[in-house]
Parts: structure tokens; sequence; C-alpha cells
């Protein structure tokens, strides 16, 4: 009991305020969520952006250990990799939050918000496409000859992501553009609904 009372009078000490200014932590920032919200997403695609645009944290607090500067470069072009092909995930969430699988004859009265709502889908699937050929340009530059020896263990999964890109087995531009396919004919079956649909 008197350690409760000892609680609630003692002033607390003030919190230390933490400013956010590099990639690392921008990234740190980004976090899954159990359910997919738009919202939720969007917080997500905006912290991936800023460790896109920021500078790199000091290689003492790198998210691997940085031991030479082939290693640096290396990392620099793992990190810009894998933070693009977190970006397309994350637009693939928020374009799947709006795209219609099928057009169904009694969603004929929505027409028009159907439409507008494959519109925005179709926008996040080209946004995660241009996403693609950057994420594909850092894999390209992490693949280098000069990297072959070079192991990165705190980070061994975005190694692994890089090796995926270069031989094809990751492939978002093929996804995304069986999406954008299958977008397409949904939304000519949405505008080929008149006032006999339903």
């Amino acid at each position: 009991m008197l350690g409760i009372v000892l609680l609630t009078t003692l002033n607390p000490l003030p919190l230390e305020a933490y400013y956010v200014q590099y990639k690392e932590q921008f990234y740190r920032l980004y976090h899954l969520h159990y359910i997919q919200n738009p919202d939720d997403t969007m917080e997500n695609i905006y912290w991936l952006e800023q460790a896109i645009k920021a500078d790199f944290a000091n290689p003492l607090f790198a998210m691997a250990l940085i031991e030479n500067e082939t290693q640096w470069e290396k990392y620099r072009y793992l990190f810009m990799m894998h933070a693009h092909l977190k970006l397309i995930e994350q637009y693939l969430y928020l374009g799947n939050k709006w795209n219609k699988r099928n057009a169904y004859f009694y969603n004929a009265p929505w027409k028009e918000q159907n439409l507008e709502s494959l519109e925005t889908a179709e926008t996040c699937y080209r946004t995660a496409l241009y996403y693609w050929q950057a994420a594909r340009d850092w894999a390209e530059k992490a693949q280098d000859r000069r990297f072959r020896f070079i192991n990165l263990p705190r980070v061994q999964f975005w190694e692994d992501e890089a090796g995926r890109v270069e031989d094809g087995r990751l492939d978002y531009e093929k996804i995304i553009t069986r999406e954008l396919s299958l977008l397409q004919q949904v939304r000519e079956k949405f505008q080929a609904m008149d006032e006999n649909t339903y």
C-alpha cells in the first residue's frame, strides 16, 4: 500500500523526445497490422516513403554489422531494395481494399461507386508498379559481382530477396499486371451494365 502511495505522489521524470531523422529509424516505425485497414496501410506507406527519402544513419547504427566500406555500400543497396519491396506490398494491400473481384448483377445500382473504387485500386497498383522498377534497380546493384562474397547475416532476408528478384522468382510486375488485367475485366462488366441489368 505504501508503495502505491509513493508511486502516485512522486513526480515522474520527464521523458526525452525521440527525433526521427534517419532511414533506419523511419523503417522501424513500419509494422504489420493484424487487420490491414486502409488507414494502417497508409500509415505504413508514409513511414516507408520517409525512410526512402531520409539519410542513412551512421554505420554504427545500421541494422547489420558493418565493418568496411564495401559492406556499407551493399547494405545501403539492400536497404533501399527492401524498402521499395515493402512499399509494393503495402500498395497491393491498399489496392486490394478497393478492388472488386466480381461485377455482380445486383451491384448495378452502385455502378458508379464501383467504377470509382476500381479507379482507386488501379492507382494503387500502378504506384506499386512504379516502385517495382526501383526495387529491381536496387537489387541489381546489390547483386553486383563485387559483393558476391560479402555476407550481412543480420539482413540475410534482404539478401535472399535480392537473389529472388535477380533470378525472377520474385516478380511483382507479373503479379501487378495480372491484377490490372483482372481489374479491367471487372470494369468492362460494370460499364456494360444498364437500367435493365437489375
